[in-house]
Protein backbone atom coordinates (compact mmCIF):
# COMPACT_ATOMS: atom_id res chain seq x y z
CA UNK A 1 0.00 0.00 0.00
CA UNK A 2 1.66 3.58 -1.32
CA UNK A 3 1.87 6.60 1.04
CA UNK A 4 -0.70 9.16 0.94
CA UNK A 5 1.50 12.75 0.88
CA UNK A 6 0.61 13.42 3.65
CA UNK A 7 1.54 10.40 5.71
CA UNK A 8 5.05 10.40 4.16
CA UNK A 9 5.33 14.52 4.95
CA UNK A 10 4.56 13.30 8.64
CA UNK A 11 7.02 10.63 8.69
CA UNK A 12 10.34 13.51 7.51
CA UNK A 13 8.70 15.37 10.39
CA UNK A 14 9.09 12.42 12.94
CA UNK A 15 12.37 12.17 11.54
CA UNK A 16 13.59 15.78 11.92
CA UNK A 17 12.04 15.95 15.29
CA UNK A 18 14.38 13.65 16.38
CA UNK A 19 17.35 16.33 16.42
CA UNK A 20 16.65 19.50 18.65
CA UNK A 21 20.05 20.85 16.61
CA UNK A 22 20.04 22.50 13.76
CA UNK A 23 23.54 21.65 13.00
CA UNK A 24 21.77 17.35 13.09
CA UNK A 25 19.57 18.23 10.95
CA UNK A 26 21.79 20.08 8.20
CA UNK A 27 23.64 16.18 8.79
CA UNK A 28 20.36 14.94 7.93
CA UNK A 29 19.68 16.84 4.49
CA UNK A 30 23.14 16.25 3.85
CA UNK A 31 22.61 12.59 4.49
CA UNK A 32 19.91 12.17 2.79
CA UNK A 33 20.82 14.02 -0.55
CA UNK A 34 24.42 11.32 -0.58
CA UNK A 35 21.88 8.88 -0.47
CA UNK A 36 19.83 9.67 -3.18
CA UNK A 37 20.51 7.69 -6.96
CA UNK A 38 22.74 9.98 -9.02
CA UNK A 39 21.10 11.68 -11.99
CA UNK A 40 21.48 10.40 -14.82
CA UNK A 41 23.20 12.55 -17.03
CA UNK A 42 21.13 12.49 -19.81
CA UNK A 43 18.56 14.10 -17.94
CA UNK A 44 21.37 17.30 -16.79
CA UNK A 45 20.12 19.40 -19.58
CA UNK A 46 19.51 22.96 -19.44
CA UNK A 47 15.86 22.32 -19.87
CA UNK A 48 15.75 20.48 -16.78
CA UNK A 49 17.55 23.25 -14.87
CA UNK A 50 15.20 24.69 -12.59
CA UNK A 51 14.59 29.02 -12.77
CA UNK A 52 15.32 30.42 -8.97
CA UNK A 53 17.67 28.38 -7.59
CA UNK A 54 21.01 29.79 -6.58
CA UNK A 55 22.72 26.59 -6.91
CA UNK A 56 21.79 24.08 -10.20
CA UNK A 57 19.08 22.06 -9.47
CA UNK A 58 18.09 19.59 -12.43
CA UNK A 59 14.34 18.47 -12.49
CA UNK A 60 13.43 15.21 -14.20
CA UNK A 61 9.64 14.28 -14.68
CA UNK A 62 7.86 11.32 -16.18
CA UNK A 63 4.73 10.03 -15.86
CA UNK A 64 4.64 6.07 -15.15
CA UNK A 65 1.25 4.72 -14.75
CA UNK A 66 -0.48 7.56 -14.24
CA UNK A 67 1.84 8.06 -11.21
CA UNK A 68 4.58 11.53 -11.82
CA UNK A 69 7.74 10.52 -11.50
CA UNK A 70 10.33 12.49 -10.25
CA UNK A 71 14.09 12.55 -10.28
CA UNK A 72 16.62 15.47 -9.07
CA UNK A 73 19.91 16.49 -8.68
CA UNK A 74 21.72 19.46 -7.11
CA UNK A 75 25.51 20.55 -6.96
CA UNK A 76 24.68 21.64 -3.53
CA UNK A 77 24.52 19.64 -0.56
CA UNK A 78 21.78 21.04 1.37
CA UNK A 79 19.85 21.64 -1.73
CA UNK A 80 20.12 17.99 -2.59
CA UNK A 81 18.99 16.90 0.65
CA UNK A 82 15.70 19.20 0.39
CA UNK A 83 14.88 17.76 -3.24
CA UNK A 84 15.75 14.10 -2.17
CA UNK A 85 12.92 14.99 0.80
CA UNK A 86 10.51 17.08 -2.01
CA UNK A 87 10.79 13.99 -4.09
CA UNK A 88 10.05 11.45 -1.41
CA UNK A 89 7.24 13.38 -0.48
CA UNK A 90 5.66 13.91 -3.52
CA UNK A 91 7.08 11.83 -5.90
CA UNK A 92 4.97 8.39 -7.21
CA UNK A 93 1.68 10.48 -6.55
CA UNK A 94 -0.85 11.19 -9.24
CA UNK A 95 -1.10 15.26 -10.81
CA UNK A 96 -4.24 15.67 -8.89
CA UNK A 97 -2.46 14.60 -5.78
CA UNK A 98 0.44 16.11 -5.60
CA UNK A 99 -1.56 19.11 -6.86
CA UNK A 100 -3.96 19.19 -3.73
CA UNK A 101 -1.34 18.61 -1.09
CA UNK A 102 -0.85 21.42 1.47
CA UNK A 103 3.46 20.42 1.27
CA UNK A 104 3.14 21.53 5.62
CA UNK A 105 5.93 19.75 6.47
CA UNK A 106 8.66 22.13 4.99
CA UNK A 107 7.06 24.52 7.83
CA UNK A 108 6.86 22.22 10.09
CA UNK A 109 10.37 20.78 10.25
CA UNK A 110 11.61 24.70 10.41
CA UNK A 111 12.82 24.58 6.59
CA UNK A 112 11.76 27.81 5.56
CA UNK A 113 13.28 29.83 8.85
CA UNK A 114 16.86 27.73 8.64
CA UNK A 115 17.31 28.81 5.25
CA UNK A 116 18.99 31.53 3.36
CA UNK A 117 16.41 33.80 1.79
CA UNK A 118 18.30 32.26 -1.55
CA UNK A 119 18.28 28.73 -0.56
CA UNK A 120 13.73 29.56 0.83
CA UNK A 121 13.51 30.66 -2.61
CA UNK A 122 15.04 27.96 -4.58
CA UNK A 123 12.66 25.48 -2.54
CA UNK A 124 9.52 27.57 -3.83
CA UNK A 125 11.17 27.41 -7.05
CA UNK A 126 11.36 23.52 -7.05
CA UNK A 127 8.07 23.07 -5.12
CA UNK A 128 6.34 25.25 -8.31
CA UNK A 129 8.40 23.02 -10.86
CA UNK A 130 7.12 20.00 -9.59
CA UNK A 131 3.32 21.09 -9.81
CA UNK A 132 3.96 22.94 -13.43
CA UNK A 133 5.24 19.09 -14.32
CA UNK A 134 2.06 17.41 -12.31
CA UNK A 135 -0.64 19.93 -14.51
CA UNK A 136 1.04 19.60 -17.53
CA UNK A 137 0.74 15.55 -16.95
CA UNK A 138 -2.86 16.42 -15.79
CA UNK A 139 -3.89 17.94 -18.68
CA UNK A 140 -2.04 15.81 -21.63
CA UNK A 141 -4.52 13.10 -20.10
CA UNK A 142 -7.91 14.87 -19.59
Amino acid sequence: MTMTINELQDEVIAEFSDFDDWMDRYQLLIDLGNEQAPLDEAYKTDSNLIEGCQSRVWLQADLIDGKVHFQAESDALIVKGIVALLIRVVSDHTPDEILNADLYFIDRIGLKEHLSPTRSNGLLAMVKQMRMYALAFKAMNS
